[in-house]
C-alpha cells in the first residue's frame, strides 16, 4: 500500500512504551505503524522522537478576564504559538460573566476561532452566572453540542460562586455527564489579606504572592471535594500549587473519590523570588502565585504519582498594558493574573523532567497529550499515536539546544527568558499536514476544527451513595439533583 505520507526512522513515543516504526499517514488519519513503509511523500526522522501532538486542556484565549482587560491572544496568534511548540490540540475557556447569556457566549467564541485558528480546539464554558435559564437550558444545550465541561471560581469578586451555586453547578454537571473544573482559592483570605496590604501601602508585586496564601488553597480544596462528594460529581482542580492542595487531592482519591488535578509549569519552574523583583514582577504575576522549591518537589512528585493528572499550561497572556495599567503606580489587586506558557509548556517539561530523568518519555506523552485527550472526551482521535487517529504529531530533535528569548504568541516577554532547554519539535503535523517545518509555519489561518467531544470515563459519577444520600432515602425523603 502506498501512503500519502511517511515517517520513516524515528522512535515513536505513546503513553505506554517506546518503539522503533515508521509511521503511514492516509489523508488526515494515521494508517500504518510498522517496518518499511512507503509513501508518496516521505520524512526521514532518523534519531528523532515521533510523538503525538501535543493537548493542552487549559488556556485562555481571546477572552475577557473579569477585570475587562482583553487577553494580549487571539485564535490566530495563540495557535500559532501553540504549533510552534509541538501543540496540536487546544480546550480554551469561552468566559461567562455576570448577566451574559450562555448561548451568545458560546457562539461568540466559536467565530472567533472559526476564522482564526490553525490547529483543532474545543471549549470549556466559565460559568459565572448560574441562574436557572443557564443550569436549566443553556448548560446541557451546549453539553449536547460537545462542550462537556466548564470551570468555576471560588475567588475574585466577579466570577465566584457561593458553595450554593457550585453545588447546583455540580448538581447539572452530573445530570448531563460533564466535568467540572474548579480554581480553588478561598476568596475571604485573600481578601481579607489583600486588603490591609493596600491600606498599609504595601502595593508591589511580591504582596500577591503573600495574599494568595498556601492554606487558602488547600481550604477550597478540602471544601470543594466536600460539596463534590455530597452530589457524586467528579471534579478535576486546576493549576494545583501547594504541597497541602496536593496533600488535599491525593487524601480524596484514596477514599476513592473521582477528584483529579492539574499543575503547570509556573509551579514547577518559577518561584516567589521570580515576583520578589519591584514592579516588574508584575510579569510573574498568576494566580494561584508561584511558591518555592517544596513546593515545585510537590509538584513533580505529584505528577509522577497520579495525584496530579495532567500538565496544562494555563495560559494566560496579557502584555505589560494588562500587567501594569497605571505604570509603576500600579498596586497589585490591579494587575492581570496570568502568564504566558502555550509554546514552552512541551519544551520545558521535556528539559526539565525527561532530560533529568524525572519522568520517562512515555510519561511526558501522558502527561502533556494522553491524559488530556482521555479525561476530556477527544480519546483516541486526540492524544495517541495509533491507526485510526488523527495525523496529529510532533517530531521531536532530543539534541536539539536553544535559549529561550521570546515565543510566538502575543504578550511580548515570556517568564522563562534565558533558559537553556535542550528536546524542540522541528516538524508538526495536525490532520496529516504539516503546519510548522524548519521553523516555518505552513498553516493557512482558519484551517483548525472545533472538535465537538465525547463522554469519558472521567466524566461518570461513582454511582454511590455518601452517607447522607443514604440517609434521606431511608427516610424516604426525595431528592432531585
Amino acid at each position: 500500500m502506498s501512503l500519502d505520507l511517511v515517517i520513516r526512522g524515528g522512535t515513536v513515543a505513546t503513553a505506554e512504551k517506546t518503539f522503533q516504526a515508521d509511521v503511514g499517514i492516509e489523508g488526515d488519519k494515521v494508517a500504518a505503524l510498522g517496518p518499511a513503509l512507503s509513501g508518496k511523500r516521505t520524512i526521514d526522522a532518523s534519531g528523532k522522537l515521533v510523538l503525538p501532538g501535543g493537548v493542552d486542556s487549559h488556556c485562555h484565549i481571546e477572552q475577557l478576564s473579569s477585570m475587562g482587560v482583553m487577553t494580549a491572544d487571539d485564535f490566530y496568534s495563540a495557535t500559532v504559538s501553540a504549533a510552534y511548540g509541538g501543540t496540536t490540540t487546544v480546550i480554551p475557556f469561552c468566559a461567562q460573566h455576570r448577566n451574559d447569556d450562555l448561548r451568545k457566549v458560546l457562539a461568540d467564541y466559536h467565530e472567533r476561532a472559526r476564522t482564526k485558528a490553525v490547529i483543532d480546539y474545543g471549549f470549556h464554558l466559565i460559568i459565572a452566572n448560574p441562574d436557572e435559564p443557564t443550569l436549566r437550558e443553556h448548560l446541557p444545550e451546549a453539553i449536547r453540542s460537545g462542550v462537556r465541561s466548564f470551570k468555576i471560581f471560588m475567588t475574585y469578586e466577579r466570577t465566584r460562586l457561593t458553595d450554593e451555586q457550585i453545588l447546583d453547578v455540580m448538581a447539572a454537571a452530573r445530570k448531563h455527564g460533564a466535568l467540572v473544573m474548579v480554581h480553588a482559592e478561598n476568596h475571604g483570605m485573600i481578601s481579607w489579606l489583600a486588603g490591609r496590604m493596600v491600606n498599609q501601602g504595601n502595593t508591589l508585586p511580591r504582596y500577591h504572592a503573600i495574599c494568595h496564601t498556601r492554606g487558602s488553597e488547600a481550604e477550597a480544596i478540602q471544601r470543594v471535594v466536600a460539596l463534590a462528594e455530597l452530589v457524586d460529581c467528579p471534579i478535576l482542580i486546576v493549576h494545583v500549587s501547594t504541597v497541602e492542595g496536593i496533600e488535599a487531592i491525593r487524601q480524596a482519591r484514596g477514599r476513592g473519590l473521582k477528584v483529579l488535578g492539574e499543575t503547570c509549569p509556573q509551579y514547577l519552574f518559577l518561584t516567589a523570588k521570580d515576583i520578589d523583583i519591584g514592579i516588574e514582577g508584575a510579569l510573574f504575576c498568576c494566580s494561584p502565585p508561584p511558591r518555592d522549591a517544596a513546593a515545585q518537589e510537590a509538584c513533580w512528585r505529584g505528577l509522577k504519582d497520579g495525584t496530579l493528572h495532567v500538565y496544562s499550561s494555563d495560559h494566560a497572556p496579557y502584555g505589560r498594558d494588562g500587567k501594569l495599567p497605571k505604570g509603576e503606580k500600579t498596586s497589585f489587586k490591579e494587575m492581570a493574573n496570568g502568564v504566558p506558557g502555550l509554546e514552552l509548556r512541551l519544551p520545558l517539561l521535556y528539559t526539565y523532567g525527561v532530560g533529568t530523568q524525572r519522568i520517562t518519555l512515555p510519561e511526558f506523552v501522558n502527561l502533556t497529550a494522553t491524559r488530556h485527550a482521555q479525561t476530556y472526551g477527544l480519546f483516541p482521535r486526540k492524544g495517541s499515536l495509533a491507526v485510526g487517529s488523527d495525523a496529529d504529531i510532533a517530531i521531536w530533535d532530543p539534541q536539539k539546544t536553544l535559549v529561550v528569548e521570546q515565543t510566538h504568541d502575543g504578550t511580548g516577554y515570556t517568564p522563562y527568558k534565558g533558559r537553556k532547554l535542550t528536546g524542540w519539535p522541528i516538524t508538526v503535523l495536525s490532520r496529516g499536514a504539516v503546519i510548522v517545518e524548519d521553523g516555518r509555519l505552513t498553516a493557512a489561518r482558519g484551517r483548525g476544527r472545533f472538535i465537538a467531544r465525547e463522554s469519558s470515563d472521567a466524566l461518570r459519577p461513582l454511582g454511590r451513595d455518601v452517607p447522607e444520600m443514604a440517609q434521606l432515602k431511608a427516610w424516604q425523603t426525595p431528592l432531585q439533583l
